[in-house]
């Protein structure tokens, strides 16, 4: 294997065991900064000894060895220099430093996992913060590499993975997996981050291109790891579903140029039947109703083949469940496939004033659509616009202003 190859596998071993080992050094050191630290030795190491004498057969093993080892040495100096400083004091009371049992670092890395997750998003943290933190600690990104997927800045990412640190330091928060009723609060949580890192990656939010599939392979990985670890909750293994059936989409959402491709126009041979059967595998273990959604679009061959009617059904019952105006937007879009434009944007035109669609792009972008397809080429102009200068996407904007001036041929002529 050359150094390239050797480089590349320790990249690859990396990005999987560096979750599982600085999860297991947070249980035994109770320290994130330094379970880090630990961990990045244990990779200076690898590139060090890797590229002479070959990737191990168990990498995770070595790497956790080798973490080990560099643990003692600096906990036996920190005991050191602890005793050192009670004996110039010469307070017999000085609470000794205790050193941590490392040799415990090969128990319950599942477990270990599963605290991680749920301390990384702890509510004590904003929203951002724990994004950033678990794309550090569970996705094994850099700070670099978070900053640029969120269209951020190096320091502003820095800043929010050490403020997000300090609060969990300050606050005592536990490393640990919540009980009870705070398990299902917490979950939601747990789960919302994985789903905005997904959505952010599915169709970005601003930016030049649509989509930003690192993210999204790091949502995935992030809910098979959380669905291992959970295997019999049923919000995870829906999110789950929700995630690799979409994802399945993602090489036929983009043209050549990177342009957006409307789902009823894409070429359905590009979709990855791995990543569908795989979310079928999900749903058919628990049947969630946005994976379920999901799903009619990916049992169809065809986009005439769509099961609209049943979509529709699936959305008047997630309204009732979880009411929200973008729920009843993407119903109005399955009622109009079902029942025809006119019955979509009468319940279009009845979000109109939802305070919550405001600023919601897809909002006018859904209606010009509905109006486009009544004929009302002037009106359907107007809304597309609206969403054009409302959208913060490039490749969005430039289809929808590309339809505007499709509306405005047709009045011309």
């Amino acid at each position: 294997m050359s150094q390239a190859d050797t480089h590349r596998a320790i990249e690859t071993v990396w990005r999987l065991e560096a979750p599982k080992l600085v999860a297991a050094l947070i249980r035994v050191v109770r320290d994130i900064d330094l379970a880090e630290e630990l961990a990045q030795d244990a990779l200076v190491a690898a590139l060090e000894r890797w590229p002479s004498a070959g990737v191990p057969d168990n990498p995770g093993a070595w790497l956790m060895t080798a973490a080990k080892r560099r643990g003692i040495d600096l906990l036996r100096h920190r005991q050191l220099v602890e005793r050192k400083h009670a004996a110039l004091d010469g307070d017999p009371e000085h609470e000794a430093f205790t050193m941590p049992n490392l040799e415990a670092l090969d128990d319950d890395i599942g477990d270990d996992l599963l605290r991680l997750i749920f301390t990384a998003c702890h509510p004590a943290l904003s929203t951002e913060a724990q994004v950033a933190l678990t794309l550090r600690l569970l996705g094994g990104l850099t700070t670099g590499e978070i900053a640029r997927a969120f269209l951020a800045t190096e320091p502003t990412i820095a800043q929010r993975i050490v403020r997000a640190k300090r609060t969990l330091a300050d606050k005592r928060v536990p490393f640990e997996v919540p009980r009870g009723e705070e398990l299902s609060e917490r979950l939601a949580a747990v789960l919302g981050v994985i789903y905005l890192i997904f959505n952010e990656g599915y169709t970005a939010t601003a930016g030049d291109d649509w989509m930003r599939p690192a993210l999204c392979e790091e949502a995935l990985r992030l809910g098979r790891t959380l669905a291992g670890l959970m295997p019999r909750e049923p919000e995870v293994l829906g999110l789950l579903a929700l995630m690799e059936i979409q994802a399945s989409r993602a090489h036929a959402r983009v043209d050549a140029q990177g342009r957006p491709v409307l789902l009823l126009e894409q070429n359905r041979a590009l979709w990855d039947q791995l990543l569908i059967h795989r979310g079928l595998d999900a749903l058919e273990r628990v049947r969630r109703l946005l994976a379920a959604i999901a799903a009619c679009h990916a049992r169809a061959a065809t986009a005439e083949a769509t099961d609209w009617r049943r979509i529709a059904a699936l959305y008047a019952t997630l309204a009732r469940v979880a009411p929200s105006p973008v729920v009843e937007l993407n119903r109005a879009v399955a009622v109009a496939m079902a029942e025809g434009p006119a019955a979509g944007l009468a319940m279009v035109d009845a979000l109109a004033d939802a305070p919550a669609l405001a600023n919601y792009h897809l909002l006018p972008a859904v209606r010009g659509d509905l109006l486009a397809k009544l004929g009302r080429a002037d009106e359907a102009r107007m809304a597309f616009e609206r969403a054009a200068a409302m959208t913060q996407n490039a490749q969005e904007r430039a289809v929808m202003l590309e339809r505007a001036a499709g509306c405005g041929a047709k009045v011309a002529s």
